[in-house]
């Protein structure tokens, strides 16, 4: 799993007044990442979420935006490009104490526009929550149909040998579909990462059960 926009039972009610003056998202720095990784190795150690290191997020940094209250970083996420069309929105959490408060919400919103403003086609994500970002607008897609590079982290998941994690997509221009299809890994890429090992896909776990 690598997005738990917190417990995302119900829809996240829209920030107002003086909560929503005080809270901001902004790209992540430095010294975000004790906070990140607090935050997302909480997630992961209830096996909801790929855990990351630091220097994960060190290398990656330039991907993550954070969302601030009052100094205190209360969410995350990233945009990961994968291909010229298509990015993956990982790494999305938001800390117990600020879930249906908006903040994953704002969080996600603010992802899809930078992927505009790069010209991505398509985003996807991997979730145990999909009722979630079904009323975001995304929808279900056959985890076969990503990108082969998108399994190189989910070989250290403990779920490896029976992925049970719910592939899902966000369209941001018309047609983008065609972009969807599986495709093999090209020789230079064989030669470099050599061949990928996929998952062995099991029964999806669904950690949201209200409807969209």
């Amino acid at each position: 799993m690598r997005n738990h926009p917190g417990e995302a039972v119900e829809m996240e009610t829209e920030l107002q007044n003086g909560a929503e003056a005080r809270r901001i998202v902004r790209t992540a720095e430095l010294a975000d990442i004790p906070a990140m990784l607090r935050l997302i190795n909480g997630y992961a150690a209830q096996a909801i979420m790929l855990p990351r290191t630091e220097l994960e997020l060190c290398e990656g940094l330039r991907d993550f935006l954070v969302a601030v209250d009052n100094d205190e970083l209360v969410g995350c996420g990233a945009l990961h490009f994968y291909t010229p069309h298509m990015a993956e929105l990982r790494s999305l959490a938001v800390s117990p104490q600020h879930t249906r408060s908006g903040v994953g919400q704002r969080l996600i919103r603010e992802l899809l526009e930078q992927a505009r403003q790069h010209g991505v086609d398509i985003v996807f994500l991997f979730t145990y929550v999909p009722g979630f970002f079904h009323k975001l607008n995304f929808q279900e897609v056959d985890r076969a149909a990503l990108p082969l590079k998108t399994w190189k982290d989910c070989q250290r998941c403990p779920h490896f040998q029976a992925c049970d994690e719910i592939a899902m997509s966000y369209l941001l221009t018309p047609g983008a579909e065609i972009y969807m299809s599986a495709q093999p890994p090209t020789p230079e890429e064989i030669a470099l990462e050599g061949s990928p090992l996929l998952p062995i896909l099991g029964q999806p776990r669904i950690l949201d059960k209200s409807e969209p």
